[in-house]
């Protein structure tokens, strides 16, 4: 069996007197589709923080790519190779779908010793990137503020994925998308699990989880509730885990 991406061991995380987690543990595999639930106030955006750089945890560790890790900002996680894509993306809206792809990373020529864009390699790269992804765009210099939300979100995950992205944290990414925008959406998730990329998706939509996960955990009032194969379970078994009618399948997938 492959090594572990990213391995949580005993997570904590405290305001004070307040545990926020209380003894995290899982793992997450190379190519592989975790789907994380739980009811609000679970402890799941803190995890996500935690191990974006967001937040430092209060005991634990996290072993990535099989060395100790621990993101003290999320810069250094995306340096990392770690990425969380929120509901309302990172994308600067009032500049087009190149300038957004390269944002920080511009390529430049020189012309009469003064660097300069160059306009005409930064846009065959990022067409190249889409259509190998099967991303549409009508025009690559469309400000994105005139782009749809699964096209935005798309430019966003190839982004992540041209630049050696290794694993990416998904907090509630079709919250404010259409039903074919999602399923488009649902479908890029598994384009990029398949480039050995490990994927966290945060969803409270059930469907979503069972259509795209290889694994759920649960977490529910800071611990792992559940960490099943998707399957080996149900919608049903999961939300008496996410409820705590049952702990049944609270150890790790085998």
């Amino acid at each position: 069996m492959s090594e572990p991406l990213l391995v949580l061991d005993n997570v904590t995380k405290n305001y004070g007197a307040i545990e926020a987690l209380k003894g995290i543990s899982f793992s997450i595999g190379r190519g592989e589709v975790v789907a994380l639930l739980g009811d609000n106030g679970a402890g799941k955006s803190t995890l996500v923080k935690i191990i974006s750089g967001g937040l430092e945890p209060t005991s634990g560790r996290m072993l990535f790519e099989g060395k100790e890790f621990l993101a003290r900002s999320p810069a250094e996680a995306k340096a990392a190779g770690i990425e969380t894509v929120y509901q309302d993306l990172s994308l600067c809206t009032n500049v087009d779908v190149v300038a957004n792809f390269f944002m920080g990373r511009e390529i430049t020529r020189k012309v009469l010793g003064i660097p300069v864009l160059d306009e005409r390699a930064m846009e065959a790269v990022v067409e190249k990137a889409l259509a190998s992804a099967g991303t549409r765009i009508p025009s690559l210099r469309t400000n994105v503020e005139h782009l749809s939300g699964g096209q935005r979100q798309a430019i966003e995950l190839n982004r992540f994925v041209h630049w050696g992205g290794k694993l990416v944290l998904l907090d509630e990414p079709f919250a404010a998308l259409g039903v074919e925008q999602t399923r488009r959406g649902l479908d890029m998730i598994r384009q990029v699990a398949s480039q050995g990329i490990g994927v966290v998706i945060i969803t409270h939509i059930m469907q979503q989880a069972f259509q795209v996960a290889d694994r759920i955990v649960v977490i529910r009032q800071g611990v792992v509730a559940g960490d099943v194969a998707r399957n080996k379970t149900s919608p049903d078994a999961v939300i008496n885990m996410i409820t705590g009618e049952t702990l049944a399948g609270a150890g790790p997938a085998g």
